[in-house]
């Protein structure tokens, strides 16, 4: 079956659901400027609707990197301890080899975006084929190792990665952004309004005293959790989401992500398969 009538009739058709599919794939810029909308002048009830519907988990580079390059179907349910919200957090992957690159909607409507904006990569059937059959000047295949290197660009640009989860996407895992706080939707919505959109990694950021503190790490935290406090720097584990980029800009080696039970399970999907179904999941070669 087609993947956008398979789709369309997994979500019942209810009228107000495919509405508001055709809004989301169609016109990003007006969906994305209705959720700012609504993070900023809407009842605190859609506000909490919206964050159980519509959320994000970061993810570290190497946990990027598995998802775009992983070579058989991973069906994982039930995700309470990756994804703390009770909507929309399977991660099924029926042609995890589909990946499209896609116009990132938030960095569309902002007047200076950050640029490349084609950065966003939606991963797996239906949704790669959907978004290039509605998107077609916006949207394009792409293979595993141009997703990589999309991957490994935005982190060297100092952006972190966001897999994303969504209801009207059959409540499942569907891409992974690449977000920057000066444009990114559901960054602002987390830091600046209060919403948390953003699960933390997993991880929480360790210094040791190897840190000649340069100062590189604070200037890039898109978080705002590390200070230089004398001649190191400090993590502040509360604002810590344990993105990485503090990690890859140290110099010194000083930086390590360590596990943080209190934040989550890491979206690792080769772990978590092993616990699901008794065997590791396999990555292509990149």
């Amino acid at each position: 079956m087609n993947p956008i009538l398979e789709f369309v009739r997994r979500t019942g058709f209810h009228p107000l659901k495919l509405c508001h599919i055709f809004v989301y794939g169609r016109f990003p810029g007006l969906y994305a400027r209705a959720v700012s909308n609504l993070m900023t002048r809407g009842p605190q009830t859609l506000k909490d609707d919206l964050v159980e519907n519509y959320h994000g988990k970061v993810v570290r580079l190497d946990d990027a990197r598995k998802i775009v390059s992983v070579n058989r179907l991973v069906d994982l349910r039930n995700l309470e301890t990756v994804i703390p919200y009770k909507n929309a957090r399977e991660l099924i992957l029926n042609g995890p080899d589909t990946i499209a690159a896609y116009e990132c909607m938030c960095r569309s409507v902002r007047a200076n975006p950050c640029k490349p904006s084609d950065v966003c990569l939606v991963i797996g059937e239906p949704f790669a084929s959907g978004i290039v059959t509605v998107q077609p000047g916006k949207a394009r295949k792409i293979s595993r190792e141009e997703a990589v290197g999309i991957l490994e660009a935005e982190q060297e640009r100092g952006h972190i990665h966001t897999a994303f989860f969504k209801d009207i996407m059959l409540n499942r895992f569907y891409a992974i952004c690449n977000c920057c706080r000066c444009c990114c939707g559901a960054m602002k919505a987390t830091l600046e309004y209060e919403l948390p959109m953003i699960a933390p990694s997993g991880y929480v950021s360790s210094v040791s005293q190897d840190c000649n503190a340069c100062g590189l790490c604070v200037d890039f935290c898109p978080f705002g959790a590390i200070s230089l406090d004398g001649e190191t720097a400090k993590v502040d584990p509360k604002r810590c989401f344990g993105c990485g980029l503090c990690q890859t800009r140290c110099r010194s080696a000083a930086v390590s992500l360590i596990k943080a039970p209190e934040k989550g399970e890491p979206l690792d999907i080769e772990t978590l398969a092993a616990n699901t179904h008794g065997g590791p999941t396999q990555a292509a070669p990149v």
